[in-house]
């Protein structure tokens, strides 16, 4: 992979603060500091549910990807879910998005994840394209539905 991706940690989470933040106002998702500090903190801090990695110089990230870990009995094991995947606007199209989906699946695979899957907004056809490419497909069948608790 050229893109430089490495596991975050609780020391950026100021920076992750700022990408976060920035995503959320990108996607129109309402959200403030203290709400995505609780949501990053137990995955920065090791939790085994999820892991989030930075893209881009440990000091001056152009983005980052949050993945989520569960168990699937179709797959047959566990399974990973993109939760956020964001590049800076101003650096997007040089392929930093196509080096993580394609190298971080592999390295997911050796580790042991048998299926990873992402969400993308129906109207989003760069997204999906470019989701296409890694080799994500839609499945027919079945869509993603949420119950907020």
């Amino acid at each position: 992979m050229s893109t430089r991706l490495h596991l975050a940690g609780a020391d950026d989470l100021d920076r992750l603060l700022k990408l976060t933040a920035d995503f959320s106002a990108e996607m129109g998702i309402e959200t403030d500091p203290e709400h995505r500090t609780k949501a990053l903190m137990p995955l920065l801090e090791g939790s085994p549910h999820g892991a989030v990695y930075v893209i881009g110089p440990s000091k001056s990230p152009v983005g980052y990807v949050i993945l989520s870990f569960g168990w699937s009995l179709e797959f047959g094991g566990m399974d990973g879910f993109v939760d956020e995947l964001y590049i800076r606007p101003a650096v997007r199209g040089r392929g930093m998005a196509s080096d993580v989906l394609y190298s971080l699946p592999k390295a997911l695979k050796e580790a042991g994840l048998k299926a990873l899957h992402l969400e993308v907004d129906r109207a989003n056809e760069p997204a999906q394209k470019l989701y296409r490419r890694a080799r994500f497909s839609a499945r027919e069948r079945f869509m993603l539905m949420t119950r907020v608790l």
